[in-house]
């Protein structure tokens, strides 16, 4: 038998689960940077785009635990769906080789990428081709 607890809590997560898009097609995503932007950007690294267009991307999240209150939040680096590493390694990433970059929040980036990223997801999509060898020896 489900318990009123739980229905409480699973009845919101099946409504968002089916909330329709929070952003309409075409209008500015401010969780997103297209490949345009980070063209008009100059930028030379990933680190450098965000930092010049959204800075928010790259700020501290606050605890993610009340059982571990030195644990650093900061949002996880993946790199065309795969777990790249911190967000230090943003400057090993050429701007050329990035499509787009997208921010997760906790929410979005706990469904999408599993509990490990409660403090959020910066994903990174490379252009057709991707990240060469060398810039892949930098993965951690």
């Amino acid at each position: 038998m489900i318990h009123a607890h739980w229905i409480g809590v699973l009845v919101p997560v099946v409504l968002l689960g089916c909330a329709p898009s929070r952003v309409a097609p075409g209008a500015y995503d401010p969780n997103l940077i297209t490949e345009d932007e980070i063209v008009d950007s100059h930028a030379a690294t990933a680190y450098d785009v965000i930092h010049k267009l959204r800075g928010n991307f790259l700020s501290y999240r606050g605890k993610i635990s009340i059982y571990s209150p030195a644990t650093v939040s900061m949002p996880t680096v993946y790199v065309d769906e795969q777990r790249y590493g911190d967000i230090n390694i943003l400057s090993s990433i050429p701007a050329e080789v990035i499509a787009t970059i997208r921010l997760y929040r906790a929410w979005d980036a706990t469904t999408r990428y599993g509990i490990n990223n409660a403090s959020g997801v910066i994903a990174i999509t490379t252009r057709q081709g991707g990240m060469d060898d060398g810039a892949m020896a930098y993965r951690h």
